[in-house]
């Protein structure tokens, strides 16, 4: 981990501290607010039908689109980048990076949303990549006779949400880039620090520390995606079959 640099904020009294941090409250509730009417605009979409029989690969072999929404009316999907043949360590570190986050299903089950990944790579290949980082969330490859059905000329790396109604499955709503920072809570976190992300992007005063680029560099450390390195510490195989 790169060493922070010295530059510091000006210091303060409480006081003069606190005032400061109540002048960008009102912005923060401003932007708060505008996200919320935002979120209302996304709510009144119009949709578009999606095969509902399309297949994915699972576990057991090929399961159709709906049969993913595990009884609900809702689901959200991650398609997932993959580099077939490619070793865990030339993996997607962006996909590793948003993917890493997600964990505890049950607030979404309980608001009748499943959640799901939906693999570039072959099944077995990625499985075992999903195995290695420790990863509990349902998990499917995706044929390339789906491919066009549900990436529809655009790439993984998209998050998409899904509407069931009856036998019929709706696309509802998608994103990808910057859109796909909502699942990973380590930005938001690391937006409320002093020295935030420490990317060159970022508007920051004249002797912040700033080590990374936007380009990938930001999600790999020491020639690996760095989720990675808790597992191999922790004695986990990386292993994909992709060697002889």
């Amino acid at each position: 981990m790169p060493e922070a640099e010295h530059a510091l904020p000006q210091i303060a009294d409480r006081q003069t501290w606190q005032a400061r941090i109540d002048e960008l409250r009102f912005k923060e509730k401003a932007h708060t607010r505008a996200g919320d009417a935002l979120a209302a605009q996304r709510r009144r979409l119009p949709m578009v039908q999606v095969d509902a029989q399309t297949p994915l690969i699972g576990a057991d072999g090929p399961v159709p689109l709906i049969d993913i929404f595990d009884g609900r009316s809702q689901l959200i999907a991650y398609f997932q980048m993959w580099h077939t043949g490619k070793p865990a360590a030339q993996q997607c570190e962006g996909c590793t990076f948003s993917t890493s986050h997600i964990n505890e299903l049950s607030y979404l089950h309980s608001r009748d949303v499943s959640y799901a990944t939906f693999c570039e790579g072959p099944y077995e290949e990625s499985s075992r990549y999903r195995d290695f980082m420790g990863w509990t969330i349902p998990w499917y490859s995706v044929p390339q006779e789906s491919v066009d059905r549900l990436v529809a000329n655009r790439f993984f790396g998209i998050l998409v949400t899904y509407l069931r109604d009856d036998d019929k499955v709706y696309e509802t709503y998608w994103t990808t880039g910057r859109g796909n920072e909502r699942m990973a809570p380590s930005y938001g976190l690391l937006d409320l620090t002093v020295y935030g992300r420490q990317e060159f992007w970022e508007d920051s005063p004249k002797g912040w520390p700033q080590h990374w680029n936007a380009t990938g560099g930001q999600f790999r450390q020491d020639g690996r995606p760095t989720a990675q390195w808790s597992r191999i510490h922790a004695g986990h195989s990386d292993d994909l079959g992709t060697s002889a």
